[in-house]
């Protein structure tokens, strides 16, 4: 039976769990690899959530170099996010070596972050309430910040038909799709407020069957970003506006798509997260925010306050330069151990070797 390089990754993931005494359940995605949630024992207490996900963006076969320096570890995934997920293990296994046992620290690893998480957001979105926090294991900034706010992104595809017309016989009775591509690309590029933190990008455009025919239809795949969820009520208002435009008489516009992960926005009870997480720390945590999206929006979004960025800092991700930081490492695994011995919900054990 053939098992797919993801699936792989999950059960090499799955025997550290294991050894760690966590339980296993498994969201199937037979053709690509499931969806992974580790939990510990519960004592009925607050529970914390720490996420990752098992993918990358490399192909199969294609960068598997895996080697490091003085300085950086190279290699796919190093950053984004085996480097996180590492991180958390880490952690885990000083919890596991302090007090014997793990609980109330659970673990998330997804199998389609790199893809939009369009199969595991509903899944990551309803175990969201079964927890007091959540920390994502995303790379670290370049001074090692945490994320504490991330853009939400939306993509959509308007369809565009008119009427075919032979462009020199009877130019008058067609029905020009691509004028009103035209138009709307106009239109939802002045929908960008730079001030405000959100853009708008018609990103691809097609129509058209040659240049004496006038256009029977079009297409435009747009992009939205937004840092605030005002922003974001506007541009999907705008938007349905503009697609319900009439620009060309005998012309129709439909609309497809939708958000795909709504903005993580900074709020006080994440505030006092980082508070908290500083005390326990014994240092400042500096933080940033970011316009590309995680799964740290998904959570976010359902309410839990949420930290990213957990993860070593590293550059070249997406790229076969990828690298992270080992001095990054070294921090992040020493501050999340504090967090996590913190948050066990069992005190008092004794140490094993």
């Amino acid at each position: 039976m053939f098992v797919t390089p993801l699936a792989r990754v999950g059960n090499f993931y799955q025997r550290i769990f294991d050894e760690l005494g966590f339980k296993t359940k498994r969201y199937i995605r037979e053709e690509v690899g499931d969806h992974l949630l580790f939990t510990s024992a519960s004592t009925g207490g607050d529970k914390l959530l720490l996420l990752g996900h098992l993918d990358t963006v490399h192909l199969p076969g294609v960068f598997t170099d895996f080697h490091l320096d003085k300085e950086w570890i190279y290699g796919p995934g190093v950053c984004d996010m085996k480097g996180g997920n590492h991180v958390a293990i880490t952690a885990l296994r000083r919890v596991k070596s302090t007090f014997g046992k793990i609980a109330d620290i659970d673990l998330l690893l997804v199998s389609d972050e790199e893809t939009g998480s369009d199969d595991s957001k509903a899944i990551s979105s309803a175990l969201a309430k079964q927890y007091a926090a959540c920390l994502v294991f995303e790379a670290a900034g370049v001074h090692d910040e945490v994320v504490v706010g991330r853009k939400g992104v939306g993509t959509f595809t308007i369809h565009i038909q008119g009427k075919a017309a032979h462009a020199g016989n009877h130019y008058l009775s067609g029905a020009n799709a691509n004028l009103v591509a035209a138009h709307m690309i106009i239109d939802l590029t002045h929908l960008t407020s730079v001030e405000h933190g959100s853009t708008v990008n018609a990103g691809e455009i097609s129509g058209g069957v040659g240049a004496n025919t006038i256009s029977p239809h079009s297409k435009i795949v747009v992009e939205i970003r937004y840092t605030q969820h005002k922003e974001r009520d506007r541009l999907l208002a705008a938007i349905e506006r503009i697609v319900n435009t009439s620009y060309v008489v005998g012309v129709t516009s439909k609309l497809s798509g939708g958000i795909q992960r709504d903005v993580m926005q900074p709020n006080s009870e994440q505030s006092s997260l980082i508070s908290k997480l500083e005390k326990i720390v014994g240092e400042h945590l500096a933080t940033e925010q970011r316009g590309g999206v995680s799964d740290a929006n998904v959570i976010a979004a359902a309410g839990v306050p949420t930290l990213d960025g957990f993860g070593p800092y590293g550059d070249g991700d997406h790229t076969l330069d990828e690298r992270a930081s080992r001095k990054s490492f070294q921090r992040r695994v020493s501050q999340v151990s504090k967090i996590l011995l913190a948050y066990n919900g069992i005190k008092g054990g004794q140490r094993t070797q």
